[in-house]
């Protein structure tokens, strides 16, 4: 459908209030108007919870917006009405979106420019534990860390939702993997060639030395704090340190930023340290610019080319999508409760089924 005589569409959206606990959010509904120049209605099939979620209703993830504000980092759906200078024959089409927030809803209006198209075949679930999560875990091991085959990586959180894609690139890299999760979830990594070990063993670090004496090639660190400077020091003589996260600041009441630049800092000091190991922090949206923006424009076709050859990968039986749970929209405090449990009981990626 196009831009002339659209019906009116009523949405029905999460809405994260303020610091809430997961039975704070609240469902609402509100009129989306006609999708103006350049945008998209797109009808959403698969939403998630991830970290950024977490961080956000806590007030603890950076750049989040002003509450009250609609939370969902990604969304699968079908394109269902263009807006003036859109390509007609987007509409109808099952595209992936990288949002930020906004993707708890049963249908939104995006920018045209920021639809990657979901190949046939490939599910709307299955499409959705690959956008941001896919996305960061690529982009981590081949542009970050340029992994090669015969090296040795440290996968942190081996059976989160980035955990799991990352150890399945990284095999299919050619490399070896070792990956910390829970007890439960060590003979699902085992099937995925991961040698596990327990997070919660005090003597963590001991046990990646025994597994490899003289250091990993790569360790992601999705923790932060104090886990990143044990990180650094198990690298090997040229190894690369990539943090993308800070979860265990989660529950911490410092201010959000000072924590973060003081981790930059540390990250900025070590590769000015003679050695050649590098450290970095991954952030997905590096680089994305003013929407109208070279920058931007070279953001887009990064993500769309990533993103692309993953839905390849997937269609193609190198990996395999993990879903966790998947809950209806409505029970969303339920799935958040479930995301961060401490133990879940599956691997993978919570879905959101609006």
């Amino acid at each position: 459908m196009t831009e002339k005589n659209l019906p009116a569409v009523t949405v029905t959206e999460v809405v994260l209030p303020g610091k809430v606990e997961p039975s704070g959010l609240r469902l609402a509904q509100r009129e989306l108007p006609p999708p103006a120049a350049g945008q998209a209605l797109v009808r959403v099939e698969s939403t998630a919870v991830s970290f950024a979620e977490s961080a956000m209703r806590r007030g603890r993830y950076y750049g989040q917006p002003p509450f009250p504000f609609v939370p969902g980092y990604d969304l699968v759906g079908v394109v269902e009405a263009v807006g003036p200078g859109v390509d007609r024959a987007l509409a109808g089409r099952r595209v992936a979106a990288l949002t930020k927030t906004g993707g708890w809803a049963t249908a939104v209006l995006l920018t045209a420019a920021d639809l990657v198209e979901v190949p046939d075949g490939v599910s709307a679930d299955e499409a959705e534990t690959l956008i941001v999560n896919g996305v960061t875990a690529y982009q981590m091991l081949h542009r970050s860390a340029k992994v090669r085959a015969g090296q040795t990586v440290l996968v942190l959180g081996a059976s989160g939702g980035v955990g799991t894609i990352l150890v399945q690139l990284a095999r299919q890299a050619g490399a070896r993997v070792i990956g910390t999760a829970s007890p439960r979830h060590h003979d699902a990594l085992r099937e995925l060639g991961v040698e596990p070990i327990d997070y919660r063993d005090p003597d963590l670090a001991a046990r990646v030395r025994e597994l490899a004496p003289h250091g990993v090639d790569a360790v992601f660190d999705h923790l932060g704090g104090a886990s990143v400077t044990r990180s650094y020091r198990l690298l090997n003589r040229t190894g690369t340190l990539v943090s993308y996260s800070i979860a265990s600041k989660l529950d911490d009441t410092s201010p959000v930023l000072p924590g973060f630049l003081r981790l930059l800092a540390k990250l900025a000091i070590w590769n000015y340290l003679p050695t050649r190991k590098h450290a970095s922090f991954y952030n997905v949206w590096a680089g994305a610019g003013k929407p109208d923006s070279a920058k931007r424009e070279a953001f887009r076709a990064r993500l769309r080319t990533d993103l692309t050859h993953l839905f390849g990968l997937q269609s193609d039986g190198v990996l395999t999508a993990k879903i966790a749970a998947r809950y209806p929209l409505a029970e969303v405090a339920a799935a958040m409760e479930l995301a961060e449990s401490s133990g879940r009981t599956a691997l993978g990626k919570i879905i959101l089924v609006p």
